[in-house]
């Protein structure tokens, strides 16, 4: 379990995860530029369906939210290589979750520490940094394309400024939901959580 922690703590300070699973804003990326995005799918109807989204971390290991398992991790894939998530793709690659290991301190209140690691049976590194407040940083994923809550087929990228802590845990933004565990990024016409 000590390598497995180390390995959690390791991938904590990566993550630019918050409160749900949205990209608004952005624009399609460019098809199979992002080999490290992965789609978490769970059975729907005999098919897959893309549930969350999460990156490679470590050989074997894809960091995703922990709300993504409250009711484990059973009957779920994680699929890498995907451009779109309906369309046969010959770089799709399925493999089973072996173990899912959520933050101990995670809240579904407010989704404090609001991540998890997925160990599966194979994978390559590649890894990322914390960004800096007023980076540019590039996000991606499948998420809801607005407040109304519609998903693209294909995933979406969008580059966007790291925000102030502190300015995030005002009121007028995240308030208390905003802890230390967090990073926030926004502008007034695209977002990402």
């Amino acid at each position: 379990m000590g390598c497995e922690r180390g390995l959690f703590l390791t991938a904590a300070l990566l993550a630019v995860f918050s409160c749900s699973d949205a990209i608004t804003g952005g624009r399609e990326a460019e098809a199979h530029s992002r080999p490290y995005m992965a789609s978490l799918q769970v059975a729907d109807g005999g098919r897959m369906k893309h549930e969350c989204g999460g990156f490679l971390v470590a050989d074997q290991w894809v960091m995703s939210a922990a709300h993504c398992f409250l009711s484990g991790s059973e009957g779920r894939k994680v699929v890498l290589g995907a451009h779109s998530l309906n369309e046969p793709e010959d770089s799709k690659q399925t493999f089973d979750i072996v173990q899912v290991f959520s933050h101990p301190d995670f809240s579904i209140s407010n989704y404090d520490n609001d991540i998890a690691l997925v160990k599966s049976l194979k994978f390559q590194r590649d890894g990322a940094a914390d960004p800096d407040t007023d980076q540019e940083v590039n996000t991606a994923g499948w998420g809801s394309l607005n407040n109304l809550g519609s998903r693209p087929d294909k995933l979406q990228e969008l580059n966007i400024a790291v925000m102030n802590r502190v300015r995030c845990g005002r009121s007028d933004y995240y308030g208390r939901k905003f802890t230390n565990n967090m990073l926030c990024a926004a502008s007034t016409r695209s977002d990402t959580c």
